[in-house]
């Protein structure tokens, strides 16, 4: 006998509609990988709203299917049940509108692609032929990469990697090199934050104290989006800019210094 997902309606019964659209549960359950036990588990927990009866019958559609995979997208970043049904709650949007959002930040900020390589290739370029355990846990700790066994590593970031390992080549310590990437590091975030800090102080803020509308959702997954870019592209231009008069300022110094020596060693 099929499984129904609810009691039907006191009274008189209603008939199903002609080219009725919705799902069954079981239906549901299919698309979604889900077993009928934990959908009705999570309607009872208030995480999925209750179907559309029609007779006998309950009937889901798309949100519900929107609803659960936003479930288990908040359940693999950590989030208990009682977590993610308040997180629901107070989105007050469609679950498809939330889970644009999570995964526009979340994404990538660049398109970037790991790489992986050995123990061996990981030591060799950094001048010693290899990196103690503490270098090893810096570099880590770093986000330049990560052991997955069998004497691999993954690099996270060739890029950032390679810039560590470029340095120590034209003779910077290795060690000094990894300080100058936690350094790096540091005002990196601390750059990130003021842009993050920009986007929730202007944009998310007034958004939420209006009650999240609904219409507004597609504004907002585009102010973070357009952010991302714009944040690198202002960071990179600042920098630039640093560089130089940092450079000129730096060699500048250096020739007067050189002036001024020559000087007095001309007057003695």
């Amino acid at each position: 006998m099929s499984q129904t997902n609810t009691e039907p309606q006191a009274g008189a019964e209603v008939e199903p509609e002609a080219g009725l659209t919705g799902i069954t549960i079981e239906d549901l359950a299919q698309r979604t990988g889900m077993t009928v036990r934990n959908i009705r588990a999570h309607q009872s927990r208030g995480l999925l709203d209750p179907p559309e009866v029609v007779g006998r019958t309950g009937f889901y559609n798309e949100e519900h299917i929107g609803r659960i995979a936003l479930i288990r997208e908040l359940q693999e970043e950590g989030f208990n049940l009682e977590a993610i049904r308040r997180i629901i709650d107070s989105a007050r949007g469609s679950s498809g509108d939330l889970l644009d959002f999570t995964r526009t930040a979340r994404a990538p900020f660049e398109s970037e692609q790991p790489e992986i390589i050995e123990a061996a290739e990981l030591a060799a370029p950094w001048g010693e032929g290899t990196l103690d355990r503490e270098q090893m846990k810096r570099v880590e700790e770093l986000g330049l990469m990560r052991p997955i066994g069998g004497g691999r590593y993954e690099i996270l970031s060739p890029t950032l990697y390679a810039a560590g390992v470029e340095m120590v080549e034209f003779g910077v310590q290795s060690a000094d090199a990894l300080e100058t990437m936690e350094r790096l590091k540091v005002r990196s975030d601390a750059v990130a934050n003021v842009f993050i800090e920009l986007f929730v102080e202007q944009i998310w803020k007034p958004f939420d104290q209006a009650g999240r509308p609904r219409e507004e959702w597609p504004r907002i997954q585009e102010a973070l989006t357009r952010l991302r870019p714009l944040a690198s592209d202002a960071f990179l231009a600042a920098f630039q800019i640093a560089m130089e008069e940092g450079s000129e300022r730096a060699i500048s110094e250096g020739i007067r210094r050189d002036i001024r020596k020559a000087e007095t060693e001309r007057l003695r």
